[in-house]
């Protein structure tokens, strides 16, 4: 009887080290991933709006800035195009880069 105590004992002392070294890596994991700081910013949704708006602000302004310099830059690949008087593209060429230079000066055409 004393033998199967000993071994129930042991393999209980086992399962409890596996179970320990399991929840500590589990706990590791956590830190790694800050949990701990989205749980704390869950649970303040004033700053999670904040957060929000800053970034959908910069996302919104990156944007325009991108799109501006696109723009810029086919406008003036297209002058670069429409000034070698190429015999068909260049007068589909001129007729967009003066329907773009009109919409920047804000007439209608």
């Amino acid at each position: 009887m004393p033998e199967h105590d000993a071994q129930d004992l042991s393999a209980l002392q086992k399962s409890l080290a596996a179970l320990d070294r399991r929840m500590q890596h589990i706990a590791t994991e956590m830190e790694r991933t800050h949990i701990a700081e989205y749980v704390d910013l869950l649970n303040r949704p004033i700053s999670l709006i904040w957060r929000n708006l800053l970034s959908g602000v910069a996302r919104g302004v990156g944007i325009a800035i991108g799109f501006t310099f696109f723009a810029a830059t086919i406008l003036y690949v297209l002058q670069i195009l429409g000034a070698l008087n190429l015999p068909i593209i260049g007068d589909y060429i001129a007729d967009i880069v003066r329907i773009v230079q009109i919409q920047l000066e804000g007439k209608g055409y």
